[in-house]
């Protein structure tokens, strides 16, 4: 099927009633000398009974003839108006573990599957715009000679590209990226990106 660019037709103001994901919160607070203020937030209402909103995905692939590699993703995000370089993620669906849908994400982004090797604290998204929290999953990938790239399984309307990158050329590859026009990459990304690139600049030999 022939695709197009996606562009933005509109952008208008969005009232309550008509919002299905997301809703303005007005904060009324005080602060440390006992003054009270107000705070503008927005906040997801798809919030799960376990109190994360979502996944973030840091796959690692392991191939016996290839470095370690990682898997990032692009796809067109309205609110920044941009292809968006990042790494494979989603929310929680209800009953669902952080861990259980790392896994599922994925393997619906990406088609690759593995294990789950290691899960961070709940982590805060932009805590002066949202409430929105996430937990970053690191899923370890095992490849075989000869394996092909698996099939992705997307839910209609999405439209992710798949990028397999080597564990030490990613810092370059997300800093060749951002200068290209209409991209922008995700803060998640870039930053665990940035520690690796410091942590390989500060211990070279290290593996």
């Amino acid at each position: 099927m022939a695709t197009r660019q996606p562009k933005i037709d509109r952008i208008s103001p969005l009232s309550a009633d008509e919002a299905k994901w997301t809703e303005l919160r007005k904060i009324e607070w005080t602060d440390q000398t006992g003054k009270q203020r107000v705070w503008e937030a927005a906040a997801r209402k798809t919030r799960t009974k376990g109190g994360v909103d979502a996944v973030a995905i840091a796959p690692i692939l392991r191939h016996p003839n290839r470095p370690p590699s990682t898997m990032i993703i692009l796809q067109y995000r309205p609110p920044v108006e941009a292809m968006c370089v990042e790494f494979p993620a989603g929310l929680i669906d209800e009953g669902e573990t952080p861990e259980q849908a790392a896994v599922r994400e994925l393997r619906e982004e990406t088609g690759y599957e593995g294990k789950v090797s290691e899960i961070s604290p709940t982590l805060s998204n932009q805590p002066g715009l949202t409430n929105a929290t996430h937990q970053m999953v690191t899923i370890e990938v095992n490849l075989k000679e000869g394996d092909e790239e698996p099939e992705q399984h997307l839910d209609e309307g999405e439209h992710i590209e798949r990028r397999v990158v080597p564990l030490s050329e990613l810092y370059d590859t997300l800093t060749a990226l951002s200068k290209e026009k209409d991209k922008i990459v995700d803060a998640r990304l870039y930053h665990w990106a940035l520690g690796l690139h410091w942590s390989q600049r500060i211990f070279p030999n290290k593996s």
